[in-house]
């Protein structure tokens, strides 16, 4: 038996609806009902001991493992973590894994973590804003009631006591979640640009960075908490879009307690195996925890097309839009007859529909990001921008105008199907980033003429070996005549050099691609020069950047102004 991952839940995640701790075990052939039992006696004994007697235990089996979770006050979660760890060591010892510990240190090691950390005025903030349906967040040192124009945030070691703050001066600003194994940053981007063209000043997290209205305040991958804290407690947001990962929602939980709208975009077979969640059921199930933060008013958009969000997400209690490609969608016209909303495309259209009421939002050929409907795909992230916007308030025309301006340049969505022509050759730039959005990458690229087409493919090391061979599988049906098999070393995640290279290289051979016709390369850049001293006009190049996207993008742009011709050699 081992420990797999210990940590602070800062908001409702899968196992709590509120913060606590939980550890991850990995148990073998051990039965994990005399695992449980023995953590909960001895997580019970610990917390009745140190004063925490009303705590809730839960835990959740997963395949060969189980999740032990605790509730704990909010200004103790790093004592609660140690809490369950010193819990499970005395379940281990009792299961005959390990030598016991002294019980009399372990409680004075935990008061002592519970008295470092406590902090009453947090508490009390915490309580006031709740009794007023207001947002609370603490990180990063600092404490919030309110988010955007209407936050007010304080260091966290100079509280006031909730009768001092003007309660008059906070309020929330909208907000919406967005989450789903692929299209997540298309449509937080969609969004940005259906606010402002409606006049909203809009405050972005997602895997690229935080944007406040058109200004990068921050680069990098904001879509956990911090990212969300970032945009809630700037005073120049009018409503939050916020990226919500996997990640996210599995080591934290809920970044905040409230949203006016949520959409899962898809769910696709990526990740499994990390943090307990081994079925697409389970992955599901994680992704629609931005549900609890609807409430019964809020709306929860969700892919009319994805059988296991209907199966999932039709339980959910609130107001749900469905969106959908296919405009005889059985989902779609049962919620429309019944007086539901939902986004779909009938022929060259997408629709709003309200009941027995037909709004045309726009014609796909308007809609530059839809490369005229044949990026399914990014039609599909149309649909969900559009779920949301219509739940945020925004009408039909602001949110037009943005769709006809969107995706004309790549700027307005950086390494995101980014359709280019240089020197000859089309280029197609995307992230595609698991078998999922490989397919929908490939769909699009045999819209495309091409003499001859090349593929640019890499994969982070947390995926297990049949993922990353599913991506060469996907890759594959592009028939490509060349493949460049990348290594991503901002991405190892546990594996060696050359490991997913090696594993990717092994399935295009299994799938027929000569050897001669793979080519081996370095991080993104040298993958994409590669790819550049191969081509010759006519050709297609399909590339899968990640890690060096500015980096990619610097160098297509400096071969446009050089002139450069594909078949001529390429400047140092």
């Amino acid at each position: 038996m081992n420990v797999l991952d210990s940590r602070r839940l800062t908001g409702a995640g899968l196992l709590l609806d509120c913060p606590g701790a939980i550890l991850d075990v990995r148990l073998g052939d051990r039965n994990p009902d005399e695992a449980i039992a023995a953590w909960q006696n001895a997580a019970g004994r610990l917390l009745r001991d140190i004063g925490w007697p009303d705590e809730e235990l839960v835990a959740r089996r997963f395949q060969g493992g189980v999740s032990l979770a605790l509730t704990a006050p909010v200004d103790a979660l790093y004592a609660a973590a140690e809490l369950n760890e010193r819990a499970w060591e005395a379940a281990a010892a009792e299961l005959g894994e390990r030598d016991p510990t002294d019980y009399a240190s372990d409680l004075v090691s935990i008061r002592r973590a519970i008295s470092s950390e406590k902090n009453p005025p947090l508490v009390e903030l915490q309580r006031a804003a709740a009794a007023r349906g207001l947002t609370f967040l603490a990180g990063e040192e600092q404490v919030s009631v309110g988010s955007g124009r209407g936050a007010l945030v304080w260091p966290e070691s100079s509280l006031p006591e909730p009768d001092a703050v003007d309660w008059t001066r906070v309020h929330d600003v909208p907000m919406a979640l967005v989450t789903g194994s692929n299209g997540k940053t298309t449509v937080v981007r969609l969004l940005g640009a259906m606010l402002r063209e409606a006049g909203r000043n809009p405050g972005l997290t997602s895997t690229d960075g935080v944007t406040v209205g058109t200004v990068s305040i921050a680069e990098g991958d904001f879509s956990g908490p911090s990212g969300a804290r970032m945009v809630l407690r700037h005073p120049e947001v009018q409503t939050a879009i916020l990226e919500t990962a996997r990640g996210g929602l599995l080591r934290r939980g809920l970044a905040v307690q409230r949203a006016d709208a949520a959409v899962v975009t898809n769910v696709a077979d990526d990740h499994l195996g990390e943090f307990g969640i081994e079925s697409l059921a389970e992955l599901a199930d994680t992704k629609l925890l931005v549900a609890r933060a609807l409430g019964s008013s809020g709306t929860l958009v969700l892919n009319a097309d994805d059988a296991m969000l209907v199966e999932r997400g039709s339980r959910a209690s609130g107001p749900i839009t469905w969106f959908s490609l296919e405009s005889g969608s059985p989902v779609v016209a049962s919620h429309v007859r019944g007086g539901g909303t939902a986004v779909l495309v009938d022929r060259d259209l997408i629709v709003l529909a309200r009941g027995r009421q037909r709004e045309t939002v726009i014609s796909l050929s308007d809609a530059p990001i839809t490369f005229r409907g044949t990026a399914r795909h990014n039609v599909a992230n149309v649909l969900a921008a559009i779920g949301v916007a219509s739940a945020l308030g925004l009408g039909v025309e602001p949110v037009a105008a943005a769709l006809k301006q969107f995706g004309s340049g790549p700027g307005d969505n950086p390494g995101r199907a980014n359709l280019l022509e240089l020197g000859g050759i089309g280029i197609l730039l995307d992230y595609a980033h698991n078998p999922h959005g490989m397919s929908a990458l490939v769909d699009l690229a045999l819209q495309l003429p091409a003499k001859r087409r090349l593929v640019m493919v890499g994969l982070a090391g947390d995926r297990g070996d049949e993922s990353i061979r599913q991506l060469a599988r996907a890759a594959g049906t592009l028939r490509p005549d060349h493949v460049i098999v990348k290594d991503m070393d901002e991405y190892l995640r546990g594996r060696a050099p050359g490991e997913v290279p090696a594993l990717l290289e092994e399935e295009f051979l299994r799938l027929g691609v000569p050897r001669h016709a793979i080519s081996r390369a370095g991080p993104d850049l040298a993958g994409v020069r590669m790819a550049l001293e191969w081509a010759q006009p006519g050709d297609l190049l399909v590339l899968a950047v990640h890690q060096d996207r500015q980096a990619v993008l610097d160098l297509l742009k400096s071969l446009v102004q050089a002139g450069w011709e594909a078949g001529e050699p390429l400047p140092e």
